[in-house]
């Protein structure tokens, strides 16, 4: 991807693996969320704000940050989709089914805020996205686990394509911690639909390796779900 070069600058990520690694309770996960900043010492020497252009687009930055700000938007999309979920009542879920994706939102916003406190402590977050479920019927279990499906397996395949774009190696180890809990959400939604798909050859291939999407190919797909316009 073009302007995918190394981003001046140092951060230390000192607590982070705290921050994705500690389990969240469902009651105290906004009070958890919020003190997240504290275990996150931030250095942006040499950075410049990021230039987000007019209300309708946005720019995801350059380098590393050009990453971050990529995977920062997906998990907006995510924690987005998954809370409108819990919050419509009637959703056709069955009580263990809403359990099950109370949890997985409650991971999504966990992402979306680690990586919301580390842009914001660079000055190069871009803002919050304003998204277009219109086209999900959030009162039919069809509709919201398929395109759970395909939002887990999107997320899957996106960190596995931008990973190899990252040139700090922490930042390289964390996105491998969060992809990890992505492909458990993507594997659990599988199975709600279709049980024992959770590794299909949809999503794996014959060499056992689970598809990658460059992040061309990930906005393309994402695009739809988002009134914002991202250029990257």
């Amino acid at each position: 991807m073009e302007n995918f070069k190394h981003q001046e600058g140092l951060i230390s990520l000192e607590g982070s693996d705290r921050l994705l690694t500690k389990k969240v309770e469902r009651r105290s996960f906004l009070k958890y969320a919020g003190a997240s900043a504290a275990g996150i010492a931030l250095l942006a020497a040499g950075c410049k704000k990021d230039n987000n252009g007019n209300d309708d687009f946005i720019s995801l930055g350059e380098g590393d940050v050009k990453v971050l700000n990529f995977a920062y938007a997906l998990e907006q999309l995510e924690a987005a989709f998954y809370t409108k979920v819990i919050e419509t009542p009637n959703n056709g879920l069955s009580a263990a089914e809403a359990s099950l994706l109370t949890d997985i939102r409650d991971h999504e916003i966990a992402h979306r805020e680690f990586f919301k406190t580390v842009l914001s402590g660079m000055g190069m977050a871009i803002k919050d996205l304003e998204v277009d479920f219109s086209s999900i019927n959030f009162t039919s279990r069809d509709s919201i686990l398929g395109t759970a499906k395909a939002f887990e397996d999107l997320g899957v395949s996106a960190y596995n394509g931008a990973g190899q774009l990252l040139e700090n190696p922490t930042y390289l180890l964390l996105a491998g911690k969060i992809v990890s809990v992505e492909a458990r959400h993507a594997a659990l939604i599988r199975d709600l639909i279709s049980n024992g798909s959770f590794a299909d050859s949809s999503v794996v291939d014959a060499q056992g390796l689970d598809i990658s999407r460059t992040p061309q190919e990930v906005l393309a797909i994402a695009q739809p779900y988002l009134k914002t316009q991202i250029v990257l």
